[in-house]
């Protein structure tokens, strides 16, 4: 085993966690379960690989992953969600970079992500690079509740081997994490106190379709390269009239 903590968030996961947890069982010396306060089996079957799960609600996302982060034993840290799964080509790569004392303190994963059993290779969905695994204490989420900004304390290396994304189990389920990701956003925008103006996000919304059906290729994609492009400009425009109808109730 390697002296490498993994962090897994949960919240009703019982899908999911069995496959994630065995892609790390018997490899990184520590497994942390930290859980929303998941109402399924979730927990119950995360401790059938280990004993460290954590109960904590989630208030604003960065600072959940980051006191999540600070459990660990290990000074090395593999954050993962639950819909993720380690390749063993990337084991081998971590193992690697972990034995020549590295330099760097974080290290970029390219994600292979999924809507059901289709890849998208397309529209900027791949390698689409994440900061995955990093020295704790040199790393931080910005506390806030949607796409928190990273902050590292050094320097950043990239790795080639994948982590498989299960992003979205279907259309549906897409739909559902797009509506809320954009009721999070605008709330997020009003409590920064960011004001909006409609033509920018109108202008926005178009160019969101065009960069990831065309200057990304996303066409290549077939059908699912249409819908999220469709989607990704769709996620400007509920945004915009997220936020107009937020601010006309406060």
């Amino acid at each position: 085993m390697i002296a490498l903590s993994v962090v897994i968030i949960t919240k009703n996961e019982e899908k999911n966690i069995k496959e994630c947890i065995e892609s790390v069982r018997g490899w990184a010396d520590e497994i942390v379960i930290v859980d929303d306060n998941s109402s399924d089996r979730t927990r119950d079957m995360a401790s059938e690989y280990t004993d460290k799960i954590l109960v904590r609600k989630m208030d604003i996302e960065g600072r959940h992953r980051n006191w999540a982060y600070q459990q660990a034993k290990n000074e090395w840290v593999l954050s993962l969600d639950a819909d993720e799964r380690v390749t063993e080509e990337l084991k081998q790569e971590i193992e690697e970079f972990l034995k020549s004392s590295p330099q760097a303190v974080a290290c970029s994963i390219p994600r292979r992500n999924y809507i059901g059993s289709y890849w998208v290779k397309y529209g900027g969905w791949y390698p689409s690079p994440q900061l995955k695994m990093f020295f704790k204490d040199r790393f931080k989420w910005e506390e806030s509740h949607v796409h928190p900004i990273a902050f590292v304390d050094g320097d950043t290396a990239p790795l080639k081997s994948d982590i498989i994304h299960y992003s979205y189990r279907d259309i549906t389920d897409f739909i559902n994490k797009l509506n809320n990701q954009t009721t999070l956003e605008v709330q997020k925008w009003v409590d920064q106190g960011k004001e909006i103006k409609s033509s920018r996000f109108l202008r926005r919304s178009i160019d969101r379709f065009l960069r990831s059906y065309f200057r990304k290729q996303g066409f290549k994609d077939g059908f699912y390269g249409f819908v999220l492009a469709y989607f990704a400009s769709l996620y400007q425009f509920l945004s915009l009239i997220k936020y107009k109808e937020l601010k006309r109730k406060t």
